[in-house]
């Protein structure tokens, strides 16, 4: 189930905001500039569907969202239970980051955690099957997948080069909590 919950940026011991229901999440992110919306993950995601299966089978989603917002490329990340190289992927994206542009993630199968620095509050969003996040370019943020990860998220761009993150040099990430 989707949760988000809202901290001061000094104290990560006590949050001020925690809901699972997708309205109040959706009501609370718009206030940042997030877009957050449930969809249906209308295909059953399996461990041997490779990028273009996943594509192939949200074709439809990602068509209209390259329509509406002009992204102009998109592929998958997945992760499978006990992949030997989860604990250095993990790591890729637990520090606080930016990008130029927005960052927009469909989850077709699993869960992840976004984590967003905005205003003196840490958002953190447990993104879940059918979740659709897009964190604002600029946006300080990290990710967590969690020690174990089992997802698979469509990731769509508005430039050739995909995920391209620049630190924010900030330490804040290792103070909150993780996914697990």
């Amino acid at each position: 189930m989707s949760q988000l919950t809202i901290y001061r940026h000094d104290n990560p011991a006590q949050h001020t905001f925690d809901s699972h229901d997708p309205v109040l999440i959706t009501q609370q992110l718009s206030h940042i500039g997030v877009r957050f919306e449930r969809w249906q993950a209308s295909h059953n995601i399996t461990d041997d569907m490779n990028q273009e299966d996943i594509i192939e089978a949200y074709q439809t989603d990602i068509a209209r969202l390259k329509a509406a917002q002009g992204y102009q490329t998109v592929d998958v990340i997945s992760l499978a239970k006990g992949n030997p190289n989860a604990a250095q992927l993990r790591e890729k994206f637990l520090f606080e980051h930016t990008h130029s542009e927005d960052e927009v993630r469909f989850f077709v199968k699993g869960q992840g955690l976004f984590c967003l620095h905005v205003h003196e509050q840490v958002f953190q969003v447990l993104c879940q099957q059918g979740d659709l996040i897009s964190v604002p370019k600029n946006t300080p943020h990290w990710f967590d997948m969690g020690s174990d990860p089992e997802f698979s998220a469509i990731r769509l761009f508005d430039n050739q080069e995909g995920w391209v993150a620049t630190s924010t040099e900030s330490e804040i990430a290792k103070r909150f909590p993780l996914i697990d």
